[in-house]
């Protein structure tokens, strides 16, 4: 017979969510349903009326840790919406500011998920912030690199959390000569520590992938060899940076795109029939708890083609570079291998770059009300973001950020493993769901069911 069984919250990634899963009497997971419960933001709302130099800023304020892809969305969808020519120079910029951001985000997922996994020959697990060898020469180097990208980040982009270079129409200052130079010895400093990191990373992923047990709150939990497998599809715009209806061949289809609502994707009512006291950090959900994903979910379910997608590090080598391992353990080693490919594109970028090239155009149109859009790829994935401008000033605004995208998908991928092991599937999307919370549930007369996400 099957149990209900709740986590909330889920740990080690930015914003909150919960894990709704229902399992059978070995613990295997049937159905499981893993939803935002972070408030809901309002910047698609905020963002009306708004000038279109304003409303990439606000996005951008959706998080601390994606703000630069959401920067850059923004800004691109309103030079979509307006027509407007970027000079090459520009690009470049924005290009190495990306790639810095994604630098650092690979480095900050690290720290995030090394207390998974284990010390290759010992079942000890990792603590990140041991101040024992060997690890913690590993956590100085995940520090540096993460120091690096966000060095180059605010050489490029202004400023390396809320950029305040970029704008409609290109970047407000170019980088000059030294500031060149300084970028590319920074990042050829990182393309060493990224291969040493890259390396040490996919050791300890393999040594974990190879054990036959994990170790959650005391219980020895039988690892799967298909841990986080699921039959989804891929979806990535661009190997680094991404693509716009500004494109003469646009790789993403804004009508190939749709979303349902959390009731017609999630589980209803359920009352918590399984919990575990011993379940870090503090227990899982109660016995006895009402829980109902439909109503608390505060996104919905974007899809692609009809069905949900996987967007993120593996989807972009799938589909650029053939990449083919599956699983939780696959996904993670994706992101490692995006170390030295994202510092090899910077690099190349920054020789490219001209620091006496132009970086504004010399016309910006204020837009007819057209609608344009932008796919950035961001660290986790696709990261789009729509508007129509008319006379500067932004009529409609709407956000289909990364973790949006991989909730469906890592709802499917919880089939099959271990209750206990979920978070560990969550954690390889490295989520970042407040970026993810643009819905609240209301009923037929407007009022607001799941109160209790805004109080």
């Amino acid at each position: 017979m099957s149990k209900v069984v709740e986590i909330s919250p889920t740990t080690r990634h930015e914003g909150h969510s919960k894990l709704v899963l229902k399992v059978n009497d070995a613990g295997i997971i049937e159905t499981g349903n893993w939803c935002s419960i972070t408030p809901v933001r309002g910047v698609e709302k905020l963002a009306i009326g708004k000038t279109m130099e304003q409303v990439p800023k606000i996005a951008s304020r959706v998080c601390g840790i994606c703000p630069i892809a959401h920067t850059l969305a923004g800004i691109e969808s309103m030079e979509a919406s307006i027509k407007c020519e970027v000079p090459k120079d520009a690009k470049q910029l924005r290009f190495i500011l990306q790639l810095a951001n994604r630098l650092h985000s690979i480095a900050l997922h690290n720290i995030l998920i090394l207390p998974d996994l284990y010390i290759p020959g010992t079942d000890t697990k990792i603590n990140p912030f041991t101040p024992e060898e060997p690890v913690r020469s590993v956590a100085k180097r995940i520090q540096r690199l993460r120091e690096i990208g966000q060095t180059i980040g605010q050489v490029s982009g202004g400023e390396a959390i809320h950029p305040s270079n970029p704008r409609v129409g290109g970047m407000y200052k170019a980088c000059t000569e030294r500031a060149k130079t300084k970028m590319y010895d920074l990042a050829k400093e990182g393309l060493v520590l990224a291969h040493q990191q890259m390396d040490f990373m996919i050791a300890v992923l393999r040594n974990f992938q190879k054990r036959d047990w994990a170790d959650v709150g005391g219980a020895k939990i039988a690892i799967p060899k298909d841990l986080g497998y699921h039959n989804q599809g891929y979806m990535a715009t661009h190997p680094f940076y991404g693509t716009s209806s500004m494109d003469e061949c646009p790789t993403w289809d804004y009508n190939r795109f749709k979303e349902v609502r959390p009731w017609d994707w999630y589980m209803g009512e359920m009352e918590v029939s399984l919990a575990d006291p011993k379940y870090p950090i503090g227990g899982t959900t109660p016995v006895g708890t009402k829980t109902n994903p439909q109503m608390e979910a505060c996104t919905g379910i974007p899809m692609y083609d009809g069905a949900p997608v996987e967007v993120g590090p593996r989807a972009r080598l799938a589909t650029f570079k053939g990449y083919d391992e599956k699983g939780t353990v696959g996904q993670h080693i994706a992101r490692q291998m995006e170390y030295t490919d994202s510092l090899y594109a910077m690099i190349a970028a920054i020789d490219e770059y001209n620091p006496s090239g132009k970086v504004v155009a010399d016309y910006i149109p204020q837009g007819d009300g057209s609608m344009g859009w932008a796919a950035n790829e961001a660290p986790r994935g696709t990261d789009v973001h729509l508007t129509k401008v008319k006379d500067g000033r932004v009529l409609w605004y709407s956000m289909l950020v990364p973790t949006t995208w991989n909730f469906g998908t890592c709802s499917a991928a919880l089939t099959g493993a271990p209750w206990q092991l979920a978070e560990v599937v969550v954690r390889a999307y490295d989520p970042c769901v407040s970026c993810a919370t643009h819905m609240i549930v209301i009923d037929e007369d407007n009022r607001i069911v799941a109160q209790k996400l805004i109080q």
